[in-house]
């Protein structure tokens, strides 16, 4: 089991907090699926963020900038999203060497689990 910390910003380790959704857990909120969806875009986990994007909105693929590299999540609020929702929203800022992207994502759920749906980029 690794010891190292989750790229999401929890204190938990990797394989406690964000790793589990990555090998098949259902994330019980929106927050959780964003911040698992922030460590697959560190791990570059191109399956988990094509599974866990709506159908709707999904690409084909998810191209990796290969010289980004980023450093740190930080949630800015949130709106529902949690087990008694449909839909949910998270306002979060994730960090990179460079700069920063701040965001309102969406989610909701298909067949009882959260997926993103899209996000809308808020002036920083």
């Amino acid at each position: 089991m690794t010891t190292r910390s989750c790229p999401c910003g929890l204190p938990q380790a990797y394989d406690q907090c964000c790793g589990r959704y990555h090998l098949g857990a259902a994330a019980p909120t929106a927050e959780a699926l964003m911040r698992s969806r922030y460590s697959a875009f560190v791990k570059r986990d191109e399956g988990y963020l094509l599974r866990t994007w709506h159908p709707r909105t999904r690409p084909a693929r998810v191209e990796f900038d290969p010289g980004m590299r980023w450093t740190g999540l930080e949630i800015l609020g949130t709106g529902d999203g949690s087990a008694f929702h449909t839909t949910g929203s998270v306002t979060f800022r994730a960090s990179f060497r460079g700069g920063s992207l701040h965001e309102r994502s969406r989610f909701e759920r298909v067949a009882g689990a959260w997926v993103y749906v899209d996000g809308e980029f808020l002036d920083q």
